[in-house]
Formats: structure tokens, sequence, C-alpha cells
């Protein structure tokens, strides 16, 4: 699949970024459809040299493209959507927010118009094409909100939710890739505690990490089906689990989700 459309990254950093390459990667677009925005050109020199536009104009890049990609902080956005408002054209422009916090309302009405918006809430697993991508709209058609979900598709797997359950797809996804790396960090402290060098216990505790997920995906199974099939009676897996769980394991793990979904609501200063 290839499109003629053109879009503008706002804000190329480690998402707008992992996007653009992978949609070059797929073939959807070509490196020259692509314009890519920073203060700091200099720090895209190697994507220019690869055929990208690059630029520090934001109102330029909104204006040669079709759809419009909002990836800065949420203390930068309103900034940003009232330079790009001159440029906006609602029967052009797709708008998509990668912003935290930020609801589809709150951007048109800080441009004052009714373009379309999709949100879209990748995690840092993008720049390797295996990101959870959530995506939400309250006005967006279907053929936008399939698009939105093609370009994302190119760098993991997406789903589409209720706008409204945006928040909590942030904790659980965004912030959650964090939650799990910290786990994996753990076991392979544990594993160095037991006698393993620091980087093999490293290795072994990714790779299962990884076994476990995929035996969720691919099996479509749940997790304490495949729990129970390596816990047997009076078993060395049981006792370290119910060790952890003693310990608060999967409270903490709960807590913590909840915690990151209510400081992702209050990111974004609608004032500010």
């Amino acid at each position: 699949m290839s499109t003629q459309q053109k879009i503008a990254i706002l804000g190329s950093g480690n998402i707008g970024l992992s996007l653009a390459k992978g949609l070059i990667k797929a073939g959807i677009y070509q490196p020259e459809q692509i314009t890519l925005t920073r203060r700091n050109v200099k720090a895209l020199s190697t994507l220019a040299d690869n055929g990208y536009n690059v630029t520090s104009d934001n109102s330029d890049a909104v204006k040669g493209a079709d759809i419009v990609v909002l990836a800065v902080l949420p203390q930068q956005l309103n900034k940003l959507l009232h330079e790009i408002k001159p440029a906006i054209w609602e029967q052009k422009h797709l708008l998509i927010s990668v912003v935290s916090g930020v609801t589809c309302q709150d951007i048109r009405q800080q441009l004052g118009m009714e373009v379309q918006v999709v949100r879209a809430m990748p995690n840092t697993a993008i720049a390797i094409g295996q990101s959870m991508t959530c995506i939400a709209t309250d006005n967006a058609s279907a053929e936008n909100i399939s698009l939105v979900k093609s370009l994302f598709d190119t760098v993991g797997v997406s789903i589409q939710i209720n706008e409204e359950l945006m928040t909590s797809a942030t904790a659980l996804c965004a912030c959650g890739i964090a939650f799990f790396l910290r786990s994996i960090r753990a076991a392979s402290q544990g594993g160095t505690e037991i006698g393993f060098h620091a980087h093999d216990a490293l290795k072994m505790a990714a790779q299962t990490a990884k076994g476990a997920a995929d035996l969720l995906l691919q099996l479509s199974s749940h997790p304490e089906q495949e729990i129970d099939k390596v816990t047997s009676p009076k078993g060395c897996t049981i006792a370290g689990l119910n060790e952890m769980e003693h310990n608060g394991f999967s409270s903490a793990m709960i807590k913590g989700i909840k915690v990151s979904a209510e400081k992702a609501g209050v990111l974004y200063d609608k004032e500010g």
C-alpha cells in the first residue's frame, strides 16, 4: 500500500521519528512525502540526507501536508497550535495527536475550528516496530480512523478505544512499558543474587519475559492458564509466586498503573 498524501510530523523526537521510519519501511510513504520539524534542525541532518524534508517552521510544514502529527510535550502544545492555526484548513487537514492527556475537543477549542482530530498513544517500542498503540476520536470519519490505524500498524499493533479511556491507555501501554522493564530488571537482579553474571541474568530475564508475552499473544491464552502449567504441588514456582504476592507484587503493579493514570490526566493545562 502506498499513498500520495503528505505528512508533517511536528516535534520529531523518539515517537515522531520512529513513526516516520516505520512508514518508510512499510512502503506506505517515500521520504520526500514526510516533513519533520524540530527547533534544532541540525539534529535532523542525517534524515535530510536520506530525503526527508526538515524544517524548524511548523506552519510551513503544515501548509504542505495533508496529515499533521502533533508530537510535542503537553506543556508545548498550546504554543504549537497557536503557531500553526493560520495554516490549518479544516476541509483538508487530518490532525493526529500523540500528546498525553489532551482531548480532541481541547485541540479544536485551541484552534477554533472543527478540524478532524484522532488521538494516538503509542509507546517507546515503536522504535523497533513493536508498539501497542491505542487510537480514539470524537469526530473523525471512518475512513480517517482506518487511515490512522494503518499508519500505526506499520510500527506495531493498534486498537481503537473510546476516547475517555485514552488516559488509562497512557498508563497501561505508554507508562506500562517502563513497568514491565522494571520487572525484568528486578528479575535480572534476582538472577545475579543466585549466581549469574549481570549481563547473562539480564538476557535470560528479558528472553523469559518475551516468551511469556508471546505465549499469551500467540496462543490467545490467559496468564493463569500458563502459570498453572509451570506450578506443581509443593514446587519451587508456587513458592516463589507466593513469596512475591505476600510482598505485594500484584498490588504494587495495580497501584502504580492507577497512579500513573491519575497523573496523566492532569499533565495538560488548557490555559497554559
